[in-house]
């Protein structure tokens, strides 16, 4: 039966063959390792999010000061940014990152529903660092190519990949690849609800074999990610809680040094 995801695939595809990820721009991004970054952390990493809307919250924050928020996330002391470009669900467009890319000096991770070598390359040529790459998509058909193409395409071009699971299947397949790093994404593909005990059940029944583990979706305070970092979670993506916050560099601090 076909759930969101199925949709924002549909619509992505839409916008590729409508040319939106088409650039003859070239943002240099010197070599940042999110990956790095993660395991060098000496507190809580956060990889602060920038959404401005999402299918499941409608509106979170209006689209204005992209780069006083970006240098707050920074000042706070994130690891790294992810920034939504999808457009038509996420209110994110692909200006934003390299509008981003000039403001802060930590790794960037362009997050998107992508389906194409085409929006490697894109990543490659406007300043990000990482992509996001969703192993549903591979499941379903629905990308140009399989995952361990689209994982080798982005490391020519010197991007490393976060590649998203929502369940064990999903979780050993991607054990097998070459990613730089695992997303748990706790949300449901087909209620859009969240539970933390996702990244719990599969993290308790699985090891991690050296893959640097990334928790996503539904963290918002010091004690979500107690309990994350109790469950084996390395690092955490956080976006709605930090976009809604009236001081951003003050919520990503709070959640970095929470012991």
């Amino acid at each position: 039966m076909p759930d969101y995801i199925d949709v924002l695939a549909k619509d992505a595809m839409k916008s590729i063959k409508e040319g939106y990820y088409k650039t003859t721009t070239r943002v240099a991004a010197s070599p940042k390792s999110l990956r790095e970054a993660i395991l060098r952390g000496k507190r809580n990493p956060i990889i602060s999010e920038i959404k401005f809307a999402s299918p499941s919250k409608g509106t979170i924050r209006e689209n204005s000061a992209l780069k006083t928020i970006a240098k707050d996330m920074e000042k706070g002391g994130s690891v790294g940014i992810s920034i939504l470009t999808e457009p038509k669900h996420f209110k994110g467009h692909v200006k934003f990152l390299t509008e981003v890319r000039n403001q802060v000096n930590i790794p960037i991770l362009m997050k998107d529903i992508i389906l194409s070598p085409e929006q490697i390359e894109f990543a490659s040529r406007n300043g990000a660092n990482v992509i996001l790459l969703i192993q549903t998509l591979f499941d379903r058909g629905y990308c140009e190519e399989d995952v361990q193409s689209m994982i080798e395409q982005a490391h020519w071009k010197c991007l490393e990949t976060l590649l998203e699971v929502h369940n064990e299947n999903e979780f050993l397949t991607a054990l097998k690849t070459n990613t730089d790093m695992i997303g748990i994404n706790n949300r449901d593909l087909k209620t859009l609800k969240v539970n933390l005990e996702v990244t719990k059940r599969i993290l308790n029944k699985h090891g991690a074999e050296g893959k640097v583990i990334v928790s996503e979706s539904g963290i918002n305070t010091p004690q979500d990610i107690r309990f994350l970092r109790n469950c084996g979670a390395q690092a955490f993506l956080v976006g709605t809680a930090i976009m809604k916050a009236n001081n951003i560099e003050e919520k990503v601090k709070e959640l970095v040094e929470s012991p």
